[in-house]
């Protein structure tokens, strides 16, 4: 999978994921530390990578553009906040919300729950906007 990890978030994130394997670059490894949010949008949207994050904002400009990509994980509230235990929890759910992230969703890691919900937002909610299980943590 292709992602792309935002400058609120550690590069240690991407150099996990691409140590097992995925297409993973963080935002400043195209000297877009400065960008604005729709920049970044538009360049994970442009190179159709997932976009990672802990900026929600990125949710609401998706929701304002009625867009229906690029997806987007967020660690959210409590989410654990170091990059090693945040590539696991990515890895260990992406069977479970690898093909919510190609059909474009927003997929929203907090402390105890995982949220999935379909883009374009306001959409009609469909069967496989995932509920709130709680995302698999390394032990």
């Amino acid at each position: 999978m292709r992602f792309l990890v935002d400058n609120a978030l550690s590069p240690r994130l991407a150099e996990a994921l691409s140590k097992e394997g995925h297409d993973a670059v963080h935002i400043r490894d195209y000297g877009l530390q400065a960008a604005s949010d729709s920049v970044v949008l538009e360049r994970a949207a442009a190179e159709r990578r997932v976009l990672i994050s802990g900026d929600t904002d990125f949710s609401a400009l998706l929701a304002a553009r009625n867009a229906t990509g690029p997806s987007l994980i967020i660690f959210r509230g409590n989410a654990d906040r170091h990059p090693a235990r945040q590539a696991d929890m990515v890895l260990r759910n992406l069977a479970r919300i690898g093909s919510l992230l190609d059909e474009g969703a927003i997929v929203t890691f907090e402390a105890a729950r995982l949220r999935v919900r379909s883009l374009p937002i306001g959409a009609e909610p469909s069967a496989r906007s995932g509920g709130g299980d709680p995302p698999s943590h390394a032990d």
